[in-house]
């Protein structure tokens, strides 16, 4: 049997490969704290369970348009009106299953082989995944503490090619956590947009922002109208496994990414995208907004117990669930330390090297989507380790 070219160019995914050693230690009657994916323990909520519940039993399921539902696709332009101010006319948002499904058809729809498109580094690395599955080319950019391991206009005219097509970013970003200020991501789309290229923006954690109360996030609809924008009901929703994304695209590229729905997967879940309507209540919307602040004291109670183990976070995280930890100075580097960890102190951890070629043995990344009860315990471990490390 002869595999494609692609499929063995796909590079592991180490926060699943160490899932599954957490899971094989559970196995053995472990407690394993597992800091290593993120996946919020909120789950759907209580009004989106109670739709789904209903609808499971009461309502026929038939495929949707592959575009989504358009009362779905319009009450995702009414969340982008209330939750960022911006005007959106619902059929230009695409529902798909998953935010990677949306990535699936942005590359399917804009990547031609060869083309050169500019990501930072570190970035979530299914993302450069999906660039190369369609041909392109992707230039990881380094990125560093000081621009807060996110690109910016310096790099991005010192890295931009003839060649160059596109550019992906995210903000917040996975692994960081950080977030890319709205004035410098516009000052990007723009240079990127007068040279003809396409901008993905993954905003998929932007609604976990670690702003006060009441403050707006800023899409970049807001000033780059013709951005391609991904997001997600996963993360501040919490409905990872509903696979239930979209993405927002220009009106004149819909029938292009209809075409490619219908030829790829059909259309999402109709079950999931029903249920979906409820998370658009002011009910719904007060959780998860109260849901966002439980994840702020959370970021602030795991920089304090990292910061008592003696383990450096060169940037605090402003949005997502994640903190970027730099444990160089343990001698280890990342996969050494998160094998260390997980057994020895049954604490899984990702390593940097999922997400950047840069300084990725340099990092590991912590999900804090965690109960705090599980984060306390898991830093408590932690500060055993460093300290019986540090002897």
């Amino acid at each position: 049997m002869q595999y494609s070219q692609r499929a063995q160019a796909i590079s592991p995914f180490f926060a699943m490969a160490f899932g599954a050693k957490a899971a094989e230690l559970e196995a053995q009657g472990h407690h394993i704290v597992k800091l290593n994916i993120g996946e919020p323990d909120f789950g759907a909520p209580p009004d989106v369970l109670r739709s789904m519940q209903t609808l499971a039993t009461t309502a026929p399921l038939p495929y949707t348009s592959a575009l989504g539902l358009p009362e779905l696709r319009a009450a995702i332009a009414g969340f982008y009106k209330t939750a960022h101010n911006v005007d959106l006319n619902p059929n230009r948002v695409v529902v798909t299953a998953g935010a990677s499904a949306a990535l699936l058809l942005l590359s399917a729809a804009f990547v031609d082989p060869g083309d050169n498109v500019i990501m930072g580094d570190p970035c979530y690395p299914c993302n450069r995944q999906f660039i190369k599955s369609f041909g392109g080319s992707v230039q990881l950019v380094p990125t560093q503490a000081q621009s807060r391991f996110q690109l910016n206009m310096a790099l991005l005219e010192k890295h931009w090619q003839a060649g160059t097509r596109g550019l992906m970013l995210a903000t917040p970003s996975n692994p960081t956590g950080t977030a890319v200020a709205p004035d410098e991501l516009a000052a990007m789309c723009e240079f990127a947009k007068s040279r003809g290229a396409w901008r993905i923006i993954d905003e998929i954690y932007l609604n976990l922002h670690h702003g006060n109360v009441g403050t707006q996030p800023v899409t970049a609809l807001s000033f780059d109208d013709e951005a391609l924008v991904i997001n997600s009901f996963s993360k501040y929703f919490g409905m990872t496994g509903w696979r239930l994304g979209w993405c927002v695209v220009p009106e004149r590229a819909i029938p292009v990414m209809e075409r490619m729905a219908q030829n790829y997967y059909i259309c999402p879940s109709t079950l999931a995208q029903k249920a979906a309507l409820a998370c658009f209540t002011p009910a719904s919307i007060a959780v998860c907004e109260s849901r966002r602040e439980t994840l702020k004291s959370r970021k602030e109670l795991v920089l304090a117990g990292l910061k008592k183990c003696n383990l450096q976070v060169p940037v605090q995280p402003d949005g997502a669930f994640y903190v970027y930890i730099d444990v160089s100075r343990t001698g280890f580097t990342a996969m050494d330390f998160c094998e260390r960890v997980l057994q020895d102190a049954h604490v899984a951890l990702t390593p940097g090297n999922d997400f950047g070629e840069y300084q990725g043995d340099h990092f590991v990344r912590l999900s804090f989507a965690s109960a705090e009860s599980e984060l306390e315990e898991g830093l408590q471990r932690l500060a055993g380790f460093m300290k019986k490390l540090m002897v």
